[in-house]
Formats: C-alpha cells, sequence, structure tokens
C-alpha cells in the first residue's frame, strides 16, 4: 500500500499537518492508492477559490480516485464541499487524524461529512507535534488554535482555542528530526507566540525556545513563523537578537500600519509600537530581516490610512510582504463593516506588493559581494540564507546541508552564489 496524495494548500502549518496525516495513513495500512486528501485553507475568500480549483482539478486528472477534504475551510463550511460532485467525504480539523475518517464505505452518492465542534478540543495531541514537508527543512507544529478574535479572521473557528504542545514532546520532536539528519527547523503554530499558557506553569516561547536549545545542541538552525509583535516579551527578544541559532527573520502579524484600521481589526497592537520594536530588533542584530502580514483595503479604509500601511513598510524595512486583498469572510464582525470598492482593494493590494518588491530589491542587493550560510535545498542548486534571502548557486552542493555561499551577482530578483573556497 502507498501514502494517499496529498495537496495542502495555505499556511506552514497546513504543510506540516499534510505530512503528519500522510505519515500517519501509511503507517496505519489505510490504502492510498485510490485517495486524494486536499487539506484546504479558509484564510480568505480566494484562499477557498482555490482549494474549490484544486478538488477540481485533481479530480479531473484522477477521475477513478475518491477525494476527502479537510482543513480550516472544510471545518467551516462542510457543507459547500461536499455539496460538490468531485468530493467523496468531508473531514474536520477536530477529526483528521482519526484515521477511521479516511476509511471510505459509501453508502450512497452523497458525501460522508465527519465534522466534530472544534471548540471543544482542549488539547493538541502528540501526534499532531510536527511533521516536515520539503525534506531540507523540518516543521514542528508547537500550538494550534487561536483565543483572539479579530474582526476579520474566520481561522479560530475552523482550529478551535488556543491549545500548546507540551514542551518535553517538542524538545523530543526536535531530537529526533536531527538525529535523521535536518539541519533546520521551524516553530510553527495558528498563534505561537501564545505558546504555554494551558500547560503546567505556564511556560512562554522564549522558555520553550531556551529548552530546544540546551537540549538539542547539534540544531545549528531554529526558525520561527509569524509573530504577534506585542506578545515578544522580554527573553523572546533577548533569544531573537542575541541567539546565533535563532535565524535573524521576524515575520511579523501587522496586518495594517493605521492605529484606527488596527482598532477595528481588534488587533492588540498599535503602529508605534510596531515600528519601536522594529527599531530596537535591528539595533540590537543589525542583520535581521523583517517580513509582515499585510492585509489591503480593509473596511472603512480611505486613502489616509491606506497611506499609512505604505509608510510602515518603509519604517518596518519589510523585505518578506505577505499582502493580502481583503475579502469579507461570513461570520466575522469586518464582513458588516462598511467595504472598500473591490477594485480600489486589487489596486492597493498592488500598491503594497510593489513597496515590498523594491524594498526586497534593494537589500538583495545589498547582499552581493557578502558570504551567507545557506541549507541546500533538494535539488542542491539553491538554498535560504539565515535571513531568508533564496540564493541560486552556480553549481550544485550536497542537498539538506547547510554552506557557506559568496554572492557574487544578481540576476534580476536572483541572487546567484558560489560555495565559499
Amino acid at each position: 500500500m502507498s501514502a494517499p496524495e496529498m495537496i495542502s494548500m495555505g499556511c506552514r502549518l497546513n504543510i506540516a499537518e499534510s505530512e503528519t496525516l500522510r505519515q500517519n495513513l501509511l503507517a496505519s495500512n489505510i490504502d492510498g492508492d485510490n485517495l486524494i486528501i486536499v487539506n484546504s485553507c479558509a484564510v480568505t475568500n480566494e484562499a477557498v477559490r482555490q482549494t474549490r480549483q484544486a478538488i477540481r482539478r485533481a479530480k479531473k486528472a484522477n477521475p477513478e480516485k475518491n477525494i476527502i477534504v479537510t482543513g480550516c475551510a472544510a471545518q467551516v463550511d462542510p457543507a459547500m464541499f461536499a455539496a460538490m460532485p468531485e468530493t467523496s467525504a468531508v473531514v474536520g480539523n477536530g477529526d483528521k487524524y482519526d484515521v477511521a475518517n479516511f476509511k471510505l464505505g459509501l453508502q450512497s452518492n452523497r458525501p460522508d461529512i465527519r465534522v466534530s465542534d472544534i471548540m471543544r478540543i482542549t488539547e493538541t495531541t502528540p501526534h499532531m507535534v510536527s511533521a516536515f514537508a520539503d525534506r531540507s527543512r523540518a516543521f514542528v507544529e508547537i500550538q494550534n488554535g487561536c483565543d483572539h478574535r479579530c474582526t476579520f479572521c474566520i481561522i479560530p473557528y475552523g482550529r478551535g482555542n488556543s491549545r500548546s504542545v507540551p514542551a518535553g514532546l517538542v524538545v523530543d520532536q526536535v531530537q529526533a528530526l536531527v538525529d535523521q539528519g535536518f539541519q533546520e527547523v521551524v516553530l510553527t503554530g495558528v498563534d505561537v507566540t501564545s505558546y504555554g499558557p494551558d500547560l503546567p506553569g505556564e511556560p512562554t516561547l522564549g522558555m520553550l525556545i531556551e529548552r530546544i536549545l540546551k537540549h538539542v545542541p547539534a540544531l545549528p538552525r531554529l526558525r520561527l513563523s509569524s509573530l504577534d509583535g506585542i506578545e515578544i516579551d522580554d527573553r523572546l527578544f533577548d533569544l531573537l537578537t542575541g541567539e546565533a541559532r535563532l535565524m535573524p527573520h521576524v515575520h511579523l502579524s501587522l496586518q495594517s500600519g493605521d492605529n484606527m484600521i488596527l482598532k477595528r481589526m481588534k488587533r492588540r497592537h498599535n503602529r508605534e509600537q510596531a515600528i519601536d520594536l522594529v527599531g530596537r530588533l535591528k539595533t540590537r542584530r543589525p542583520e535581521i530581516t523583517i517580513g509582515a502580514d499585510i492585509i489591503a483595503g480593509f473596511p472603512t479604509e480611505d486613502e489616509a490610512m491606506f497611506a499609512n500601511s505604505r509608510s510602515i513598510i518603509e519604517q518596518c524595512d519589510i523585505v518578506h510582504g505577505h499582502i493580502f486583498p481583503y475579502s469579507p469572510k461570513k461570520g466575522t464582525p469586518a464582513a458588516k463593516m462598511p467595504q472598500v470598492d473591490g477594485q480600489a482593494i486589487k489596486d492597493r493590494a498592488k500598491i503594497l506588493r510593489g513597496i515590498v518588491e523594491k524594498r526586497a530589491q534593494s537589500w538583495r542587493q545589498s547582499l552581493v559581494g557578502s558570504r551567507q550560510s545557506i541549507l541546500a535545498e533538494m535539488s542542491g542548486d539553491a538554498g535560504y540564507s539565515e535571513g531568508f534571502a533564496r540564493i541560486q548557486l552556480d553549481e550544485p552542493v550536497s542537498k539538506g546541508q547547510i554552506v557557506p555561499v559568496d554572492i557574487i551577482a544578481i540576476n534580476d530578483k536572483q541572487l546567484i552564489g558560489r560555495v565559499a573556497a
């Protein structure tokens, strides 16, 4: 028996969970030869549209196979996916680690819906601790769900409330991955900076990182997924700015650069706090690169408010930008607010992407002539630096290994590197 084909949409957490799910099904002797699992994303309407498109495309290419849809979008709106003729079953986020839900025994032409109440889940189960996706960088899930209720976000209803993986399990899994040869581990979750208050002793993310670095000394590189800046305490700040094994790449969940919009989003930080945080990070560790999520065209956003989002890209020196055109999600408070014109949203998103790309290109140019430490991808002909710059190599190296590289040129947007002598 072989593992089912996995189609993973959306975030790194989905990628990680897809690999865990694949391994679980393979170990449970589920016949995956005639099965395709689509791990859906609900973060935007476009993500849902792309998920539906992926389902149709998969069925067209494999008409004989059964398609089971799981993930956030399946959890939030199972009936919509069950109504698709290509779908054989819909499995909720809280149900996808019960392998029995992937055993098809359909007695009718209607898909099974196997979706339970995600809000009743209070623990992150051990088999959700880790997974890896691209075989050179490993992902370890340390947390799931979210206790915050940002007005634009549907994800808490797809993931449930925040729950953390016990630190000992995380450390054990990181050690196991290092033993398998992985050189970089990414800690991932829905809201990783909220890690710990539901665990005995209420550990923090900083405490978890300290424990990993202490007990897994052979781990060369530890990277964090998206952070909520308001939750970066002194311990985590000191690690980000002073620990060489923690990568100098901070991706912030900013969402907007305007204080009124942030308030209407129910975000817990303001513009000034974000700018101050980045300034302090880069003062202590100048090589830190900043990424950010920013929503274009949130309800009520006028030109002056949009100007604040434009300028915060400059003031926070954002070189890794995830720009999302706002789209109203049914069931969220923001969907009931006065909406911005659709074309204006698209135009604003394009402008924000252009500003980020201009800064990114300037940053890439500044790296020419420098020496960078890169983690080689499985192809062996490219890799990512500590600051997450992608570097194309002029000749292949050993896959999955960390190598020093001299940046010798830039070709359009692509950095070119040569393995250092």
